[in-house]
């Protein structure tokens, strides 16, 4: 992956965040967050910090997340981060953040976090999932978590040959065998230490597959060679066919319900909202309500300004 190419990206989405870089307190008080308030770069004496960064990481679209966690993807990260303050400080000499469309923008933004927020709240409060809800639709549908006999197996991929036999060397010598996936493997799983989490017959390609369900629970493969480099396989879990306990399907059941759940509380909320005010909506200034077109064209002309001549 071309990093630098990701750039503009990156920065594009940085730039929809509301947070930014700060001036050093002088009180020097930590501020929260995941990191320790360890300082990765200063801009004109504002300082981006590791909770800075974890923050935007944190509010990245899935599909970028990836490119911010290896090496080059958090030095390109921080430089997007360096990039927008730089922007920012040019944009407040320039007296942008005082003009009369960011403060209305700014406005906007404000009632439309404050009704999500809200919203969250209520939604997070009222609309959860009980565990006997949980229990009713497990009992009503078992029939839909039957399952065949799944492994949980993790791997560590790589290009060559060379390199796998060096890996499988340092496994044989007692090394880790996630440290080395987080290491040396190519792949996306690289970063939960090669973890491919549960899967069936059917789901991997044969060569990989073959040898996978060969493996006893605790067994590293050899080196096996598919069409994607040379992988060792580790199994760490089994389970047998049959119907997966609720346990293991709790969360899929959650997440089935949860929207329907939402929507309900939502409504209610709506609805009880509604019946607590004073509500009157003018239906003959609706009607007369123009498309976007047909408003531009009716609106009157700035104060000193002359209409155009038809």
């Amino acid at each position: 992956m071309q990093f630098s190419k990701s750039a503009t990206i990156l920065l594009l989405a940085l730039c929809v965040a509301v947070t930014g870089c700060k001036k050093e307190a002088a009180t020097g008080a930590k501020q929260e967050g995941p990191g320790k308030g360890v300082v990765l770069a200063e801009v004109n004496g504002a300082t981006i910090t590791d909770n800075d960064f974890y923050k935007e990481q944190a509010a990245l679209p899935p599909y970028l997340k990836p490119m911010t966690e290896t090496p080059e993807g958090k030095k390109e990260m921080v430089d997007t981060m360096v990039v927008r303050e730089l922007i920012m400080q040019q944009a407040q000499k320039e007296g942008i953040d005082k003009s009369p469309d960011v403060a209305a923008r700014l406005e906007d933004l404000k009632k439309r976090v404050i009704v999500e927020a809200f919203l969250k709240k209520k939604v997070e409060e009222i609309g959860k999932v009980t565990d006997a809800e949980l229990q009713d639709y497990y009992n009503k549908n078992k029939d839909k978590f039957q399952t065949g006999a799944q492994i949980r197996a993790s791997h560590i991929l790589v290009k060559s040959e060379d390199q796998a036999k060096d890996v499988e060397k340092q496994l044989k010598a007692g090394a880790n065998f996630e440290d080395l996936a987080k290491k040396f493997s190519i792949d996306g799983a690289a970063q939960k230490g090669g973890d491919l989490g549960w899967f069936g017959k059917g789901s991997m390609i044969p060569d990989f597959e073959k040898v996978a369900f060969g493996l006893k629970e605790g067994q590293t493969s050899g080196i096996v060679k598919t069409q994607f480099g040379y992988h060792i396989i580790k199994v760490t879990g089994q389970r047998p066919a049959g119907p997966r306990s609720l346990e293991e399907v709790k969360d899929q059941i959650k997440a089935a319900l949860l929207p329907e759940k939402q929507q309900e509380t939502f409504k209610k909320l709506k609805d009880d909202l509604k019946k607590q005010a004073k509500i009157s909506v003018k239906e003959d200034a609706l009607k007369g309500l123009k498309g976007p077109e047909g408003a531009k064209e009716g609106a009157q002309p700035a104060a000193g300004q002359p209409a155009q001549a038809k």
